[in-house]
């Protein structure tokens, strides 16, 4: 099915509040489209989506959608969540397309750069907007989270270079087509849908394939589990790990933002930027939302902090910058794992990653797409770290999180909020009630 987009004048957006399919309604509404869409429940996202001029439905219907509708837009999530729904719009008359491929159409005719990885593919592609519009290059972007800067998770850019963070995810990403490929890093997740590591690195290969001959990888070359993947390059191959001698005076902390500053220096440079520009780009950028976001102190002195991280590689991260940012205080982590399958199928490695906190604490599993699992619990977690001398609790609620940080937290205390579900709010909610 071809589909213009210069042709389309009114168009729905099944799960408008996700990070990624929000960003392509705001381009529609940049263009002055008619953006309709719906959720399950509101959202910062879908708050925003209405100031700027979208009708927001909450719930999934069939019946919501118009039938003068040019086009439905749908995030991939539905088929795990809402299959009769999705059965329902592949039924009726109005064209559908999932984001993926939504994508795909801006892609194919732009000079597309795609940040691919498991860990830190949302920070590295604001690193690079960032650094591309303070060249001058005027990108069209879209990332996986609101860049702090611009508050949005879209920029329309008037060039032809156009940007994407590319998720992995049912391996969505290979609706892209890169003229520029950076993969930050390779790692087990999403073993819901993938059936190990080599299937993972299987699909970023697929990815990598994609890349013209006159085109460009840029990741780590001395990186194992990237070997296959480079292999099936046709076009050059650039180790961003060559800008690694000269630290980058970053707003972030951590070795690994280093290495996505790095990943940004190999594209500036890519497109011929000069990397005295590119450095004093970086060094004013200001993050994204829950990237190691600071969000206040409360009366007592704590310092709290909100981050995305959902998988123990992207935990023991995290730590390790906080150490680094903060050496003398002690680090209270409030976690809440994301899906049942991740937490099981990670767990051992889950209760390794919080070596070094001073105290962890757990909400309840985030199912998002997932029913419910008895088998799996974040009491569990917290029960395998404190047999091995972690001081760590789980809690039934945030509201009974927040209770106790408020009786217990200190002015030697960083806390930060960690997982990909809603545990932000905890941060909020303990702001809310003090002085910051």
């Amino acid at each position: 099915m071809e589909i213009d987009f210069a042709k389309i004048e009114k168009v729905y957006f099944i799960g408008i509040g996700g990070i990624g399919v929000s960003a392509i309604a705001r381009m529609m509404l940049a263009e002055g489209k008619t953006v309709r869409g719906s959720d399950t429940s509101p959202s910062m996202i879908t708050l925003e989506l209405e100031k700027a001029g979208a009708h927001i439905d909450i719930g999934q219907d069939v019946h919501f959608i118009d039938s003068d509708t040019d086009l439905v837009i749908y995030t991939i999530a539905i088929a795990e969540y809402d299959k009769p729904l999705l059965e329902k719009l592949q039924a009726s008359s109005v064209p559908i397309i999932s984001y993926p491929e939504a994508l795909e159409i801006i892609s194919k005719n732009k000079f597309t750069i795609a940040v691919s990885g498991t860990h830190g593919k949302t920070t590295t592609t604001a690193m690079i907007a960032h650094a591309m519009i303070e060249a001058k290059l005027d990108p069209t972007v879209i990332v996986g989270s609101m860049m702090l800067d611009v508050k949005s998770n879209f920029i329309a850019g008037k060039s032809n270079y156009f940007l994407a963070e590319a998720c992995e995810y049912r391996r969505s990403f290979l609706h892209l087509h890169p003229t520029i490929l950076v993969i930050t890093n390779i790692d087990a997740d999403h073993l819901d849908y993938y059936k190990n590591l080599v299937d993972i690195e299987n699909a970023f290969g697929e990815l990598a394939e994609r890349i013209p001959v006159d085109g460009y990888l840029i990741c780590n070359t001395a990186d194992t589990r990237l070997a296959s993947v480079i292999a099936r390059c046709k076009g050059t191959v650039v180790d961003y790990m060559e800008y690694g001698d000269s630290p980058i005076d970053l707003s972030l902390p951590g070795k690994h933002n280093q290495q996505n500053a790095m990943a940004a220096l190999s594209v500036l440079a890519t497109l011929g930027v000069a990397e005295e520009t590119t450095r004093g780009a970086l060094e004013t950028f200001a993050g994204t939302w829950r990237r190691f976001e600071y969000k206040g102190m409360l009366n007592s002195g704590a310092l709290v902090y909100d981050d995305y991280a959902h998988h123990p590689n992207e935990i023991r991260a995290l730590i390790a910058g906080v150490k680094e940012e903060y050496p003398g205080l002690d680090i209270v982590l409030v976690f809440q794992p994301h899906l049942y399958s991740r937490t099981k199928s990670l767990f051992s490695d889950f209760v390794d990653s919080f070596t070094g906190v001073s105290e962890a604490l757990f909400a309840p599993i985030y199912p998002a797409r997932e029913p419910f699992d008895p088998s799996i619990s974040s009491h569990m977690i917290a029960e395998a770290l404190t047999k091995k001398g972690v001081d760590a609790r789980s809690f039934d609620s945030f509201a009974s999180i927040a209770s106790y940080l408020a009786e217990t937290a200190t002015d030697h205390d960083i806390i930060i909020t960690v997982g990909a579900g809603d545990i932000f709010q905890v941060a909020d909610s303990i702001l809310d009630t003090t002085e910051h």
